[in-house]
């Protein structure tokens, strides 16, 4: 295998990918980021075309390798990471059957209730299968049919021939895996969100167990494996399509939420941190697994060594400001700078934005709740929605938090780290800060999940013993802190008071999506 001195890091987004070149020390040579299509349609529709991703991988190397030539011939190793909960059918040779079914469609909704449900049930789950389901993978599918699970029932139920012509199907991550070394294989996160994965300690692995329960085989289901070993070498066609040594080790990396821990530095057990990017979440590594069915939270098994990492997921929070740009004139694809630059004064009659523009899921799952915003009046200008939209996006990330806080071992002191391009945004970063009455600290934003991902290399380069260690590093970069303002907080609370009456009444008038 090549022994170059470099890690060339993809993280593949919903609507593009960020890439990097990192070199010891975990410091960041070179970024690029480049843009693909979604396909969006009625019904929950959500897909993307799987060469897309790899022809924005091809371009993003050649923008790098014509900024500083030589660079790409120096790579010791490549390593992905990408959007999570997807499914890709391809056959034997890889080659898929029909466009990627990503994490934001929802199509497979009413099947996840019916693979979930039936009497006697609570929460919207059979107890007997929930009970199952928690004791072998520490959780359950969503109720909004996002998980690959639902999506797999949906593609047996209405597209057989296809299903049945399928060899794996295939995560994200792991059909870049596979594009670039010929195998099929996993990680340890991926395989969770199908819960169909066996999480207990010493047993990780595919389960028969919840195989048989929900009627879904998994001979279509590839090798789990780490998300630091080496799984293979680049093969020549995929050389020479990306400009890179054709015996570069390529290392089987992560999901996305994986990688984002790592890059947020916040390794220790009960650490948190917060993402803000298409989605948002509140997560962070534990020692035990840890679930809450309630609030439809829990830890699952990280792409390092299957660590538990817990995973509060919100499904609209970019996507929510980018729409509200969009609604302001800022074109299709917003400059959320200048659409959130200029805020004005914040006021106590602002109106009130909730971003449940795709459902929700944490603290509530309900994938009839919809994006609203409540209490405009004459006297609202454009700056007083997109103040609303920052607001938004912050108090709904804080209605997690405070429920994730609850958690016995999470470490309540101390800075919180903000990642994800939202993270880029001061308005929105104070925001939180003064929305979570706690200090948060940003480093490298936007690229956060490309050094998290760079982590997971890190060993097989010899550069850290292992990749706590590479991405502990990562946690002394702060760039930015915001401390809570006492005015601003004081203003939010009292609007996060009325808010708590508000949601209770949205949520009650969209129904339970039954």
């Amino acid at each position: 295998m090549s022994r170059g001195t470099l890690i060339i890091a993809a993280d593949f987004g919903t609507s593009s990918v960020k890439l990097g070149v990192v070199a010891e020390g975990m410091k960041l040579l070179s970024r690029r980021i480049e843009s693909y299509p979604v396909q969006l349609g009625s019904g929950g529709v959500a897909e993307q075309r799987p060469e897309e991703w790899w022809a924005a991988l091809a371009r993003g190397l050649s923008h790098i390798e014509a900024d500083m030539p030589g660079t790409l011939s120096r790579a010791g190793a490549l390593v992905f990471s990408a959007q999570m909960a997807g499914v890709t059918c391809v056959d034997r040779d890889g080659v898929p059957l029909r466009p990627a079914i990503i994490w934001q469609d929802i199509r497979a909704a009413r099947l996840a209730r019916g693979l979930i449900g039936g009497f006697p049930e609570a929460l919207g789950y059979n107890l007997p299968r929930l009970a199952k389901w928690i004791r072998v993978a520490n959780g359950a599918p969503a109720k909004n049919g996002m998980d690959p699970i639902a999506k797999m029932h949906f593609l047996m139920r209405e597209e057989p021939e296809t299903w049945a012509r399928t060899y794996r199907t295939l995560d994200v991550k792991d059909w870049l895996v596979h594009r670039a070394t010929g195998r099929f294989v996993t990680t340890g996160d991926s395989a969770n969100l199908t819960w169909l994965m066996d999480t207990r300690p010493g047993r990780e692995g595919w389960s028969e167990t919840l195989s048989e329960m929900t009627g879904t085989p998994l001979d279509k289901l590839p090798e789990i494996v780490d998300g630091c070993e080496v799984v293979g070498e680049l093969t020549p066609r995929a050389a020479a399509e990306l400009g890179l040594p054709p015996d570069l080790a390529v290392v089987a990396g992560g999901g996305d939420v994986t990688a984002t821990a790592l890059g947020s530095g916040a390794v220790e057990d009960g650490a948190l941190h917060l993402c803000i990017s298409t989605s948002a979440w509140v997560s962070g590594f534990f020692p035990k697994r840890v679930i809450s069915v309630p609030h439809s939270y829990a830890t699952v098994a990280s792409a390092a060594g299957f660590r538990p990492l817990l995973i509060a997921t919100q499904e609209s929070a970019g996507s929510a400001l980018d729409w509200v740009a969009r609604l302001m004139g800022y074109g299709d694809t917003p400059d959320l700078a200048a659409a959130y630059g200029e805020l004005g004064t914040w006021r106590d009659d602002d109106p009130f934005l909730l971003p449940w523009f795709a459902g929700e899921r944490v603290p509530v799952d309900n994938d009839a709740l919809r994006g609203t915003i409540y209490g405009l009046s004459i006297d609202h200008d454009r700056q007083a929605v997109a103040r609303a939209a920052i607001e938004g996006v912050a108090l709904n990330l804080r209605w997690a938090y405070d429920s994730v806080a609850k958690k016995r071992g999470v470490q309540l002191d101390g800075p919180l780290p903000l990642v994800g391009g939202g993270a880029a945004n001061p308005e929105l970063a104070q925001t939180v800060a003064d929305a979570l009455n706690r200090e948060v600290t940003t480093g490298e934003t936007r690229f956060a999940g490309v050094l998290g991902t760079a982590a997971l290399a890190a060993p097989y380069m010899g550069w850290d013993r292992d990749v706590w260690h590479a991405a502990a590093r990562l946690g002394n970069r702060v760039q930015t802190r915001y401390a809570p303002l006492p005015g601003r907080r004081e203003m939010l609370e009292r609007r996060y008071a009325r808010l708590r009456t508000l949601r209770k009444r949205m949520v009650k008038s969209y129904g339970s999506g039954a």
